[in-house]
């Protein structure tokens, strides 16, 4: 026979237990968690949400204002509001732009079908957002997701989801002005986000 595991050894080779989406519900319906509680569920797991800043506000007040204006009719932005990309991921992205619906998601939250447009406004969450959120949202099938940049001032632009990820990535010049295939209607203008600074 063989040494007996150390207490760390076998947490090594215990499975987790992940958590469902409707594990996740429960725990707002009794009290567990709130809803102003900044926590999503990646891939069965309960992950802090990291604390929002003041650029990170107002790139995501600035994005809605625009996204607001062009969806007029045609279309919903939902701001740091959850979508169900499948039993085990509900993530709260900073803004999407859904397909028009009369209900305007009451009665369901979004899924990937729905998604014209999915941001992330990212500070420190930057490293997280590439390495873990990117590659759900592509393997999901999100048509296209912007990475905003806050520290470098650059929008990362993630197209052709599949099943590792995203196979196409745009990096726009600050000058350029920008918009999402599936809603071209949305223009913004990469000064505009990011204005120059004051001499």
């Amino acid at each position: 026979m063989g040494e007996p595991l150390t207490f760390q050894q076998s947490l090594a080779v215990t499975a987790k237990h992940p958590l469902t989406v409707t594990d996740f519900a429960r725990m707002a319906e009794v009290g567990i968690l709130r809803e102003d509680d900044r926590i999503e569920l990646i891939e069965g797991e309960l992950i802090d949400m990291a604390p929002i800043g003041p650029g990170h506000i107002g790139a995501v007040a600035l994005l809605n204002k625009t996204m607001v204006v062009a969806a007029a009719d045609k279309a919903v932005v939902s701001v740091q509001s959850s979508i169900l990309l499948n039993d085990r991921s509900q993530p709260q992205p900073d803004l999407v732009l859904l397909k028009a619906r009369t209900d305007y998601y009451r009665h369901a939250l979004p899924t990937p079908a729905d998604i014209l447009l999915l941001i992330e406004v990212a500070d420190t969450s930057l490293e997280y957002d590439r390495a873990i959120k990117l590659p759900l949202y592509g393997q999901s099938g999100i048509p296209e997701v912007w990475l905003v940049n806050i520290k470098d001032e650059a929008i990362e632009i993630h197209q052709e989801p599949g099943m590792k990820g995203y196979q196409r990535m745009l990096r726009p010049d600050i000058d350029k002005v920008i918009s999402p295939v599936l809603f071209p209607d949305f223009i913004l203008s990469m000064k505009l986000l990011f204005p120059p600074s004051a001499a």
